[in-house]
């Protein structure tokens, strides 16, 4: 048995191919199963948020298309009209059990810019008190590469924290992590729980002769990441145990549980490290990468040695060694054309070089978090 007898929040993530028929329809009995149980948990005393995929799926089937487009133009078509149909199957099955669902649509740039991020978190926290379930999803219609969260797993890892859950619960078309894969191997054996993110188990995922279906997995990894060192658990299992919600909850056994990191990160560390891109980066001496394998300072630019990427003052940037691994990420108090006239200087030499100093630090301590 699980002990989540605390749990009082939950994020669902459900993935397109639980929620489309094989015509790409939309599978109403699953969405009505979906709603059924989420009354079973707020009767409990548990909120509950819906991170959903499906849009484009219904958009392709709306349009009476069999293969997922190419061109960007059309997906987005095909996502503003799959949402459409997408939020109406879900208030239709909520209103059977006197639900209220409100949609939230989100692009990465909604996590990158803190202050955005801070409206979302107010948005969902009125949610919660009007007794609305929020149903997520990325805006599809308006996101190109460039700006994606890129997958559902990972935007329910990144919501997870923002609503302060306790449990992420990632349902799939597969039952959970196994220790290699189960169509090529008849001893594959399911993993029950995972305590630690190692390395050896990124090698596992990564390996297509071991994986469940690399990409897929690789995403769910990395969602665990994400969830877990914010101290959220995390479950992934097969979406045939939807209507087990209440015994998940419960602590039967179903799935593969990731552990969350008891101590975790500060929220704003987890903010620098999984919802910002960083627009360029500083390569540090030795000397400099000493003092940061032993503690946390702030950078000064006499440790700096090279600049990459064109930044204004305030931009997330990348901290890396001489081999061009990263080891920290932080924000910026100078442009990447101020560092690269004052790399090497002391604190007292600059002043003259910019003219101006309004601080000394390129990166203070407090908005550096190393990797």
């Amino acid at each position: 048995m699980r002990d989540f007898k605390n749990v009082k929040r939950v994020v669902v993530k459900i993935g397109s191919s639980s929620l489309v028929n094989k015509d790409l329809s939309i599978n109403l009995p699953v969405i009505v199963n979906v709603m059924e149980n989420f009354k079973n948990l707020i009767d409990k005393g548990i909120e509950v948020v819906l991170v959903t995929s499906g849009a484009i799926a219904l958009g392709m089937h709306e349009l009476g298309m069999s293969k997922k487009p190419s061109v960007m133009a059309l997906k987005q078509a095909c996502a503003a009209l799959g949402q459409a149909k997408l939020m109406e199957a879900y208030n239709k099955a909520s209103e059977i059990y006197n639900l209220k669902v409100g949609q939230i649509l989100v692009n990465h740039d909604d996590f990158q810019v803190r202050k955005r991020m801070l409206y979302l978190t107010n948005t969902l926290d009125e949610m919660f008190k009007q007794k609305i379930i929020p149903i997520i999803n990325e805006n599809d219609a308006l996101a190109v590469d460039e700006i994606k969260v890129g997958d559902n797993d990972t935007l329910a890892s990144m919501i997870a924290p923002i609503v302060k859950a306790d449990l992420l619960i990632l349902f799939s078309d597969i039952d959970g992590l196994y220790d290699k894969n189960p169509k090529l191997y008849q001893d594959a054996k399911l993993i029950n729980e995972i305590s630690e993110i190692t390395e050896e188990l990124n090698s596992m995922v990564s390996d297509s002769s071991t994986n469940v279906g690399t990409g897929g997995m690789i995403t769910k990894i990395t969602a665990a990441k994400i969830a877990t060192s914010a101290k959220v658990d995390m479950i992934i299992c097969n979406s045939n145990r939807i209507s087990n919600i209440l015994d998940i909850i419960n602590g039967d056994v179903i799935g593969t549980l990731f552990k969350k990191n008891e101590i975790g990160i500060t929220t704003r560390d987890h903010w620098l490290i999984y919802s910002t891109n960083s627009c360029g980066a500083i390569i540090l001496d030795k000397g400099l990468i000493n003092k940061l394998s032993e503690k946390k300072v702030s950078i000064l630019a006499k440790g700096v040695t090279r600049v990459t990427g064109e930044f204004l003052r305030g931009s997330i940037i990348d901290v890396l060694d001489e081999s061009g691994k990263k080891i920290a990420k932080g924000i910026t108090n100078f442009s990447s054309n101020e560092i690269d006239k004052i790399k090497g200087l002391n604190t007292k030499e600059y002043e003259s070089v910019l003219n101006h100093l309004a601080k000394k630090e390129i990166i203070h301590a407090n908005d550096l978090v190393i990797l």
